[in-house]
Order: structure tokens, then C-alpha cells, then sequence
């Protein structure tokens, strides 16, 4: 009878599980995913369905305020931002503007999605505050700190190497994606601080047409790198407002996540849409990343046992041979007269208070001496779906 039972409710998670597959599905079907639509960004938004998108990235105007030409001491010009996107009549237009997007930004974003959002001290401020306003939680705010940023030709202020990025939840008490073990192996298995040196767009990289930048403020691929494998998932939609030479969506095309930009200017949608077509997808494998203890599979030891992969009476033991122990039935271990779990007897035979018991017992296998984790590691790949 409980076979039955337990048959039946595997069919109605697997019926439930189709339904959410195939609802996904449709929405998705609904978004323009991989495209760019041309046009005003606050009415291209309104377009999208509620609730339709995992992340949002939005490098908007900064609103420079720029007066005149800027030239270096040897008289040649300085190729800085003075396209009309740029210009607006004054801080009040700029702040309306600027609660528009956020308001479409806000609306199309999952209940567990968020915002991403990078400025200079020219508009970080307003903006930062506007979104505050609208309801959004700032998680962090990111300095960029540019390796290589342009100097401050005329002398008269510090040079200005550093931008941010604003980082923020739907609300306070909103989920959100943050994979925490990804950026810590990333970062050398160190906390991945809020301060990123990273260089800014040059050299290859950096796009031109007819000797000339395609774009002025053409962000690194390295930073949307890090803040889609930060912040996103495999699959999920990344919304781009300000979609310029399309860094967004090169990069989620590499990273395997989809794809929608709105762009005003139809030179900078020639230079994306070329561009992102010969961007390279990383393969599935590469895609895999670490996990946090939270979200990886769980494995106890007795699966391991149980399936075979480590046999009862198998001998074990530490990387110097110091200790030995045996492998029962049940998954504990036995070791003279002392016996435990991995964990409890590896602590109990040091004396220490705790032990990782998967790096501490070796097994051999395959001709060769391992951790009994690298046995877990290829259980998991074994049984991956």
C-alpha cells in the first residue's frame, strides 16, 4: 500500500512539475527573448509582460553636464559623451525620466528577480534614491575601481576612476539570487568584496567603426561577467533598458541566459545585433558552478554504501594511514573498538572536536588513493539528470 501511495504522489509531483515546465515555457514564448526593440525604453517596457524577467541591468545616461570640448595638454580632443541621449534640460526632467524606467523596470521584474544599476557621481545619487523611493532594497552598492581610467586632463580635480553599481531587491523582505560560492571561487576562495578592480573597455574589445568608438561608454564584458554569474541563473531573462553595443547580451549568450534590449539608436542595434552573433556560447559543462552547502545535492554517506559505490567492510583511512576503519552495513564505521560516522569517529580517533569526515577518509579506488568526497563527486555526476 505505501508503494502505492508513494507511486502515486511521484506521478502528481511529476504532472505538477510538467504543469510549471509547461507554464514557463509559455511565458517565455511571450517574451521578445534575444531581441532588440528599438524605440524609447519606458515603452518598450510597458510592452512586457508583469513579472516576466529575472534581472535587470541598466547602464542609463549619467547625465554628464558636459561645457565645450575637452582636450588633452597636447591640444588633441578627448572622445567624450556628448551624444543628445546624454543631455537633458535640467535635474527635474532627468528625475522624471528616470522614475519612468524604474517604475517598468520594477514592474517587469520577478517577485525574486533585481536591479542592477551603474552611474557616475554625476546621476548614481538621483538614481539611487528614485529607486529607494519606488519600493526597491539596496543589497550592495559596488565601486568599480578602473584599473586604467582615463586621467584628469586639466589638473583641477582627483581623476575619476572608480564608478558604481547599485545592486537591489525587488524589497526588503524579497529573495533574490546570490551565488555566494561561485563568486568566492572566482575570487581565489576569498569573500568577493563590493569593491571590483577591473580595466576598463579597450584594446580588442573595445568596438570601432571607421577609426572611431562605436560607443562612448562601452562597459568591460568582464563586469556583466561577474554580475550575471553573481545574480542569475542558467536560463533566466535579463532585461537590458540601455542596451548600447549589446555587452548584456554577448555576454548572457556566452553565459547560456536570455536575452531582451531596448535601444533607441539604430547605429548602436547594428554594432549589438552583429556583435552577439558572433558571440560563443560556453559549453554545458563549463556552465557548472560551485555551489553553496546549501544548494548542492545532499549525499549522505550511506548512499554511497547502499548503491554500491563504497562496499560494507571496505577498509579506509586517513591521508598518513595514521588510522584505519571499516565500512559497515549501515554506513558507520568501526575502528577497534570504537565505531561512529565518518564524522564522529575521524573526530573521536584525532581527538579533535569536529572532523570533515569526506576529506578525511581516503579509499582505494580505481588503482588510485582518494577522499572519499572525489567518490561522492562522481556519485552526483553519475546520477545527474
Amino acid at each position: 500500500m505505501a508503494t502505492v501511495v508513494k507511486a502515486r504522489a511521484a506521478r502528481q509531483r511529476g504532472a505538477t512539475e510538467q504543469l510549471a515546465d509547461r507554464a514557463e515555457a509559455e511565458k517565455g514564448a511571450s517574451l521578445p527573448l534575444g531581441r532588440i526593440l528599438e524605440g524609447d525604453c519606458i515603452a518598450a517596457m510597458r510592452g512586457l509582460p508583469t513579472a516576466s524577467v529575472d534581472m535587470v541591468f541598466a547602464d542609463p545616461p549619467y547625465n554628464l553636464q558636459l561645457g565645450g570640448d575637452l582636450n588633452r595638454p597636447d591640444g588633441s580632443h578627448v572622445d567624450a559623451v556628448t551624444d543628445a541621449w546624454d543631455k537633458f534640460d535640467s535635474f527635474k526632467t532627468y528625475d522624471a525620466f528616470t522614475k519612468g524606467w524604474l517604475t517598468e523596470a520594477r514592474r517587469v521584474l520577478k517577485p525574486n528577480g533585481s536591479l542592477w544599476v551603474i552611474g557616475s557621481y554625476h546621476n548614481i545619487f538621483r538614481v539611487g534614491a528614485i529607486l529607494q523611493d519606488l519600493g526597491f532594497w539596496i543589497l550592495n552598492d559596488i565601486v568599480w575601481r578602473k584599473a586604467n581610467p582615463m586621467p584628469n586632463f586639466k589638473g583641477t580635480r582627483f581623476t575619476n576612476a572608480h564608478e558604481t553599481l547599485i545592486w537591489a531587491s525587488t524589497g526588503e523582505k524579497a529573495r533574490y539570487t546570490f551565488n555566494y560560492r561561485a563568486m568566492k571561487t572566482l575570487n581565489d576562495e576569498l569573500q568577493m568584496r563590493s569593491d571590483w578592480v577591473l580595466p576598463i573597455c579597450g584594446g580588442a574589445e573595445r568596438i570601432k567603426r571607421d577609426g572611431s568608438k562605436a560607443h562612448p561608454t562601452q562597459k568591460p564584458e568582464a563586469l556583466l561577467y561577474r554580475v550575471m554569474l553573481a545574480t542569475t541563473n542558467k536560463g533566466d531573462v535579463v532585461l537590458d533598458p540601455f542596451f548600447g553595443t549589446g555587452t548584456t547580451g554577448a555576454v548572457a549568450r556566452r553565459l547560456g541566459r536570455e536575452w531582451i534590449g531596448c535601444e533607441r539608436e539604430a547605429d548602436y542595434i547594428a554594432v549589438a545585433e552583429e556583435r552577439i552573433a558572433m558571440a560563443l556560447p560556453l559549453d554545458e559543462s563549463a556552465l557548472t558552478t560551485m555551489q553553496s552547502p546549501r544548494a548542492a545535492p545532499k549525499v549522505a554517506f550511506g548512499q554511497l554504501v547502499e548503491t554500491g559505490w563504497i562496499a560494507p567492510g571496505t577498509e579506509i583511512f586517513d591521508k598518513k594511514r595514521k588510522f584505519v576503519a571499516h565500512v559497515r552495513a549501515d554506513g558507520s564505521l568501526t575502528s577497534g573498538s570504537a565505531c561512529g560516522s565518518i564524522h564522529g569517529l575521524g573526530a573521536q580517533l584525532q581527538g579533535a572536536p569536529s572532523c570533515n569526515g569526506w576529506s578525511f577518509w581516503h579509499v582505494e579506488h580505481g588503482g588510485e588513493v582518494k577522499p572519499i568526497d572525489a567518490l561522492r563527486q562522481l556519485y552526483l555526476l553519475a546520477t545527474e539528470d
